[in-house]
């Protein structure tokens, strides 16, 4: 059973269709590490979404997603973003799109740290400060915020699919947060 509300706009390719391209080529995708800042701009928190998979396993993640046909790199950020945690996180947005991290996934494990079984994908990630109030949506059950270093934790890690984990806290450490 799938949980996940369905896409009203999957990205102009059935499933079927998609499931092609994910066999052929590598799919660009965004991911995102909502983050709370001081008037410093030191990051304080940081949110972890808890999510369900379609087969119920739990796991924590963060805000990921493709990047559509025709959409823009900050266009596809802002669009997960507010799917995930819903139009009052209120995203303070790069102005210039450039990644804190670029993380490669592959489809079978020991290519790189990070696997995804669908498909080989390309994945450029940011760090986001968010400044309103979180009501996670879609497949995400809730956010939970955690200092950096509980974020980074061994069971926290743990509870990440495909190497996230190992992102999380390299992207992390790039800040000085940890």
């Amino acid at each position: 059973m799938d949980l996940r509300t369905p896409d009203p706009n999957p990205g102009w390719l059935s499933d079927d269709e998609l499931s092609q391209v994910r066999r052929r080529m590598p799919i660009l995708c965004v991911e995102a590490i909502p983050v709370r800042v001081d008037g410093l701009g030191k990051i304080s928190e940081v949110g972890l979404l808890l999510r369900a998979s379609p087969e119920g396993a739990m796991s924590r993640m963060l805000v990921t997603g493709r990047v559509m046909y025709g959409e823009t790199v900050r266009e596809a950020l802002f669009r997960h973003l507010e799917k995930d945690l819903g139009p009052m996180a209120f995203p303070l947005l790069p102005t210039t799109p450039l990644p804190a991290q670029v993380a490669e996934y592959f489809p079978l494990p020991g290519m790189s740290p990070f696997t995804d079984e669908r498909q080989h994908a390309v994945s450029l990630v940011f760090i986001v400060p968010v400044t309103g109030s979180c009501d996670p949506r879609q497949d995400a059950l809730e956010i939970t915020w955690l200092t950096p270093e509980d974020a980074v934790s061994d069971a926290n890690m743990a509870e990440m699919e495909g190497g996230r984990g190992t992102l999380l806290r390299s992207a992390l450490y790039g800040t000085g947060a940890l």
